[in-house]
């Protein structure tokens, strides 16, 4: 993408008609190898002073037993929900549930990871010097680390949100040129961009930056919205879950067919309604595995979930490497001959080991593992 004034040569000097010097900034990932953005500034974009730092509350529950669990996380406290407290995470991704009915007061970036956020309710706007980027239920929100940005609420919000390391669409749906293949699953034109305006004044002096995990908030001596123009490929993004294009298949297909989007040490995967498997004697229901190599979670968003009663909207389950998992006594067979799926929820195969917030433990489903053994 590209918007608003440039130089005509990346790090030449951008004046504007009265001859100030714009400032160039360098958006960059895996250091100056990756994906990159510039943006010509009004003014330096790093004159920030720290004032204050907040530690974040993370505390993993123990002992952590093995076994598959539930978690109703419209049960959560409304300190929990606000501050995004994570609910289960590992040394690379950690996966919270946040709830606002209020703007963002100050500016904020993430310094530790990207944040993929999926919305199960209400409708906004991520203000940053990109632009603005309006999304609603049901869309994949991504802000990539570092972006300093402001969330504005327009109908109260209610979404997951999964901090990673390098999100990225999978090298399998790209071309030699990094286009979108034509048989991806998904194509350009599904994705929302940020709409960009110019420089904006909004009166806020304060930036918080997250930072192994702790808040660190700055004050900054002018708008840090302030950029003229600017272009590259790092820049926050939306894509509606329903733009996902399923895959059908004659018997069952694993979920990483569903695969959406990637980032280390995880697969993020939607399960959206779609046509059943059309072999005669397909078993369309999830068969029982044991995938020993990731911990499956599953955020349920809407619609019969096929496999499973007990569940419901902004639920979550953890079925952990080691043991196996599938569906509920009587649903495989039952399965049999049924041509939809009439589901909606966000599946992420993380390859590191979770742990348990006390946050999550304050949800918990105590029968969920005996739903294993009845109907």
């Amino acid at each position: 993408m590209s918007a608003g004034e440039l130089a005509k040569k990346h790090h030449v000097a951008l004046r504007s008609a009265a001859d100030e010097l714009r400032f160039e900034q360098c958006l960059t990932r895996d250091g100056f190898d990756g994906g990159y953005s510039i943006l010509y500034h009004e003014r330096s974009p790093h004159g920030l002073l720290h004032s204050r730092s907040e530690r974040r509350v993370f505390s993993a529950a123990v002992p952590l037993e093995l076994k598959r669990r539930h978690f109703r996380t419209r049960s959560l406290s409304a300190a929990a929900l606000s501050a995004c407290a994570p609910l289960l995470a590992s040394e690379r991704v950690a996966i919270g549930v946040h709830k606002s009915a209020s703007s963002d007061a100050i500016y904020r970036a993430n310094g530790d990871a990207d944040e993929l956020s999926f919305v199960l309710a209400g409708r906004g706007v991520i203000r940053s010097a990109f632009g603005d980027l309006a999304f609603c239920a049901g869309d994949y929100v991504c802000l990539p680390k570092g972006v300093v940005h402001r969330l504005i609420v327009e109908e109260p919000i209610e979404r997951l949100v999964i901090e990673c390391h390098d999100l990225h669409i999978p090298k399998q749906f790209r071309n030699a040129l990094g286009q979108l293949r034509m048989d991806a699953p998904y194509s350009h034109r599904d994705f929302k961009r940020p709409v960009f305006s110019g420089p904006r004044e909004e009166g806020i002096r304060e930036v918080a930056i997250q930072r192994n995990g702790d808040t660190h908030v700055f004050a900054v001596q002018h708008s840090l919205l302030d950029a003229v123009g600017w272009d590259g490929t790092v820049y926050p993004w939306a894509f509606p879950i329903l733009a996902f294009q399923p895959r059908v298949s004659s018997v069952h297909l694993p979920p990483t067919w569903h695969g959406t989007f990637a980032a280390n040490g995880v697969l993020i995967c939607s399960f959206v309604p779609r046509p059943l498997d059309f072999h005669p004697d397909a078993v369309p229901c999830p068969y029982p595995h044991a995938s020993v190599d990731v911990d499956e979670v599953i955020y349920y968003v809407s619609g019969a979930f096929g496999s499973r009663s007990g569940i419901e909207v902004g639920s979550i389950s953890l079925h952990p490497s080691g043991i196996p998992h599938g569906p509920q006594p009587g649903r495989y067979a039952a399965s049999i001959g049924q041509k939809h799926a009439d589901e909606l929820a966000v599946m992420l195969d993380c390859y590191d080991t979770l742990q348990l917030t006390r946050h999550a433990s304050s949800i918990e489903d105590p029968d969920y593992e005996t739903s294993f053994t009845r109907s």
